[in-house]
């Protein structure tokens, strides 16, 4: 594994590659830590080139100028500098969770610098038809931030959407494991701060991304959750259907191998 650093307007992009051969941009979302997906990039190294990266503000990614409200725009920006640094050629691109959101902000507005995008579970609760109250959890998530701190607020957004935060790391964990639980704990407090209402209203270009080389795919262990709902919810906004790929909402993690011969699959 190489890790290096790449300069973008108000930020240092932390970056790590494995393996050779075409290029595939791995995008995590929320508070995630992207070693979260370095089981499933060692599995597709053989295959492929795979980047992963901190966003800005994350992790081992600081940034070079005040904190500020950080949109889905300026995190695909990103995404196309460390393609552009990857080479000329189209890259394939891997996302979940918001990063989902960011993959698909690129591709609509970058076309050609996307082979073939998967985008697993993107969370765009403003095509269901209960937005209303997804709207009302990021009103009151917040709320719960500013009065009570980041771990009350990702509770409470735990218990509608099944996804709860990390507590503190056991220390008989494996110390990378250790590591990004530690980064993931930091990072709430940002994604709260600076994303999280921008994320919840943003909807896809689906004028943009009708013909491109797409697929939306969910978990088959998600199937019912809101994840799922939304998964459908974005493929008929693009006008296809939703694939399903191993595990839940992070199936990248728990079954690295049989999600990578999936990923591999959609992909080629």
């Amino acid at each position: 594994m190489d890790t290096g650093m790449l300069d973008v307007p108000g930020a240092r992009l932390f970056y790590e590659v494995r393996g050779s051969g075409p290029v595939l941009l791995v995008m995590l979302g929320g508070s995630t830590d992207p070693a979260m997906a370095a089981p499933l990039a060692e599995v597709l190294s053989d295959r492929y080139t795979v980047i992963t990266y901190d966003r800005r503000g994350y992790s081992r990614s600081p940034l070079s100028e005040p904190f500020g409200e950080r949109p889905v725009e300026r995190h695909a920006d990103d995404a196309l500098r460390l393609l552009q640094a990857a080479g000329s050629a189209p890259a394939h691109v891997f996302a979940t969770h918001a990063g989902a959101l960011i993959a698909l902000d690129l591709l609509a507005r970058q076309p050609d610098r996307v082979r073939r995008l998967v985008a697993h579970e993107p969370p765009v609760c403003e095509l269901l038809p209960d937005a209303d109250r997804w709207s009302r959890l990021t009103d009151e998530a917040l709320g719960l931030f500013e009065r009570e701190g980041a771990g009350a607020a990702m509770r409470r957004i735990g218990e509608e959407t099944g996804l709860m935060a990390p507590g503190p790391p056991d220390p008989g964990l494996p110390a990378w494991v250790r590591d990004m639980l530690t980064r993931m704990a930091a990072n709430a407090e940002p994604n709260l701060r600076y994303e999280l209402r921008a994320f919840s209203r943003y909807v896809p270009d689906a004028a943009a991304l009708r013909g491109a080389p797409l697929v939306v795919a969910y978990g088959a262990d998600d199937r019912g959750t809101l994840f799922h709902r939304a998964a459908l919810a974005v493929a008929e906004h693009l006008g296809r259907q939703a694939v399903e790929l191993p595990g839940d909402h992070v199936g990248y993690l728990r079954s690295p191998a049989a999600f990578a011969e999936a990923l591999h699959a959609c992909l080629a």
